[in-house]
C-alpha cells in the first residue's frame, strides 16, 4: 500500500498558508495583505509563487485585488451575498429592491436526522434554528429554515434580532466566511406552514432550495431550507 502523502504544489502550500492566516484572524476581512514582496520573504518563497496562490485565492473570492494598490481579504458585504448567494428574480423580470429579512422565531435544538447528516455532524449536538421570511418590496415570498452548529455561533441564540444579511453578520461576530455553497432544487407543495409564512394557498407548488454552506476551511456552517412562491420568483443561476 502506499501511503506518501500525494504531491502539492509549492503555490498550493503557500495558497493554504495564507488561507490559515485569514481563518486565524491575522488579516481580517477588508485589510490589505503585506506585498507580494514580503509575503514571499515572510513564507521563503519566490514571488512568482506567491502571485499564483494570490492568482487562485483571487478565483476563490478569499481575496481581491485592486490594480496598483493591493490585495485585500473580502468581505462579505451585502452587495457580495446578493450577487454570489441570492438568486432569485421575479417571474416578470421586473427589478423590485432588495430582500430584507423577518425573524419569526430563534431556538435550540438537538441535531438529529436530516439535519444531523446535512451539518456532517457525529453526533446529537445542539444548533441554532432561525426561522424567518424573505421579503421584496415588502412581499414574503420565501420562507427559510436556517440550522447552524452552535460549536461556531456560541451566543447566537441569545441575540434579539438578526440583519437581513446574515452571511456579513457571521463574518463580523463570529469569523465565520462562507466560502462556498451548494444548492438542491425539487418541487413540493405548499402546506400550512407555507401558508402561515408567505401567505400561499394550500397545494400551491413552490420551490424548495436545500443550501449547505462552508467556511473558508471546509467545515459546514449552515444548512438552510428556502420553500420559494414560484408564482413570483424563479431561481436563476447565469453561467459565465
Amino acid at each position: 500500500m502506499n501511503n506518501k502523502t500525494p504531491f502539492k504544489p509549492l503555490y498550493q502550500e503557500v495558497q493554504q498558508a495564507i488561507t490559515h492566516k485569514i481563518i486565524a484572524g491575522e488579516w481580517k476581512p477588508g485589510e490589505m495583505l503585506p506585498s507580494e514582496f514580503q509575503l514571499a520573504d515572510m513564507l521563503g518563497v519566490s514571488q512568482g509563487t506567491v502571485r499564483k496562490a494570490l492568482n487562485a485565492l483571487g478565483e476563490s473570492n478569499v481575496v481581491y485585488r485592486r490594480q496598483g494598490v493591493g490585495t485585500f481579504v473580502s468581505e462579505n458585504t451585502l452587495k457580495d451575498m446578493l450577487f454570489h448567494f441570492f438568486h432569485y428574480k421575479f417571474n416578470d423580470g421586473s427589478e423590485r429592491g432588495l430582500p430584507t429579512a423577518k425573524l419569526i422565531k430563534m431556538r435550540l435544538i438537538k441535531a438529529r436526522g436530516k439535519i444531523k447528516e446535512e451539518l456532517a455532524l457525529d453526533h446529537e449536538e445542539k444548533v441554532v434554528e432561525i426561522t424567518r421570511t424573505r421579503l421584496i418590496d415588502r412581499t414574503a415570498c420565501i420562507s427559510e429554515k436556517i440550522y447552524l452548529p452552535l460549536r461556531y455561533f456560541d451566543g447566537l441564540d441569545q441575540e434579539g434580532g438578526l440583519p437581513n444579511s446574515l452571511y456579513h453578520y457571521y463574518q463580523e461576530q463570529f469569523q465565520i466566511t462562507i466560502n462556498k455553497a451548494s444548492d438542491k432544487i425539487r418541487a413540493v407543495i405548499a402546506n400550512q406552514t407555507d401558508n402561515d409564512l408567505i401567505g400561499v394557498a394550500l397545494g400551491q407548488p413552490l420551490l424548495e432550495v436545500s443550501r449547505v454552506a462552508k467556511a473558508l476551511d471546509g467545515k459546514i456552517v449552515e444548512y438552510r431550507i428556502s420553500r420559494v412562491d414560484s408564482e413570483q420568483l424563479h431561481y436563476l443561476v447565469e453561467l459565465n
